[in-house]
């Protein structure tokens, strides 16, 4: 049995598309109802869902090209907002957690670790997707790109997340599932965790993270490893910063 708040002190980062939730088939089923509505072929799932968490840019580019369509600049902003209105109106039609997520932040939180969430998912969007999922208890403080002064992979956006949970950056550990979390996370000079089911297209095991787990559930063992690599002392200003 893990003693009451042992962790008090720690903030866990997490990333949120392919590490908290499965995202994947609602931003697919955007993506085609858009392409469709432009006379275009939906496109499978295996085809783009690398993609996810590069943005909806990324999403509607791939898609016009995998449609053998040419993407027009000119019609980007249309386009653009277009997605993200049918987005936010189906953001959790089929998107979950995966397996333990909820559990696992239950037993963290209780053992007092500080959680939030830093993404490359715009912040209204990822909050609204967490009110739908009913996962904000969790997370006093989410933060897209649009609320930090550089996103993932700089380390400032995993700074700054963490100073506005109350944190101290050198008491804090990342978990996320791509590239851009284990960079930010050297950036930051934070220990990084990785799942092995999100959506990079790397093998995880070659991203460069500290510890790579294929369930939730292996998060609590896997941050209790890495809690020796932390620096011993909280930074002077943390308090200053909440």
């Amino acid at each position: 049995m893990t003693p009451d708040h042992d962790l008090a002190g720690l903030t866990i980062v997490f990333d949120l598309d392919g590490t908290l939730v499965d995202s994947a088939p609602d931003l697919m089923a955007t993506l085609n109802r858009q392409l469709v509505i432009h006379g275009l072929p939906e496109v499978p799932m295996s085809s783009a869902r690398h993609l996810v968490g590069h943005g909806a840019r990324a999403l509607l580019v791939h898609g016009f090209a995998e449609a053998g369509a040419t993407w027009d600049e000119a019609r980007a902003p249309e386009l653009f907002d277009a997605f993200i209105a049918d987005y936010l109106d189906h953001i959790a039609d089929a998107t979950l957690p995966f397996d333990g997520v909820v559990e696992t932040l239950d037993r963290l939180a209780a053992r007092g670790a500080i959680l939030c969430i830093a993404t490359n998912k715009r912040t209204d969007l990822s909050l609204a997707l967490i009110a739908a999922l009913d996962l904000g208890r969790h997370f006093p403080v989410v933060m897209g790109p649009d609320a930090v002064s550089a996103r993932k992979p700089d380390g400032a956006h995993l700074r700054e997340a963490v100073v506005a949970a109350g944190g101290d950056p050198a008491r804090a550990i990342m978990v996320g599932d791509s590239a851009t979390d284990t960079g930010a996370a050297r950036d930051a000079a934070m220990p990084c965790v990785v799942v092995s089911f999100g959506y990079t297209e790397i093998p995880p095991a070659e991203l460069g993270g500290d510890v790579v787990i294929d369930a939730f559930s292996d998060i609590e063992t896997a941050i209790d490893g890495l809690l020796p690599r932390l620096a011993a002392t909280t930074s002077p200003d943390v308090g200053a910063a909440g």
